[in-house]
């Protein structure tokens, strides 16, 4: 079963976005993709999502990997 992680962020800079990155890879997550939500009156995003995903299996506690 494919189990899946949303993290949100206000802060879209290629620093934070590296760093969530990194964090959730290192921890066995893989990334799935990232949308932005933008601003009316910018072409910087007011927010992006990073969404990653992961194989459950029954071996661990709390069945994840």
């Amino acid at each position: 079963m494919t189990e899946y992680k949303v993290v949100e962020t206000a802060t879209v800079t290629d620093e934070n976005l590296e760093a969530i990155l990194n964090e959730w890879v290192d921890k066995g997550w893989l990334l799935d993709g990232i949308q932005f939500a933008m601003r009316e009156a910018s072409k910087r995003p007011a927010m992006a999502f990073v969404l990653f995903t992961r194989k459950k299996t029954e071996n661990t506690p709390g069945g994840h990997q």
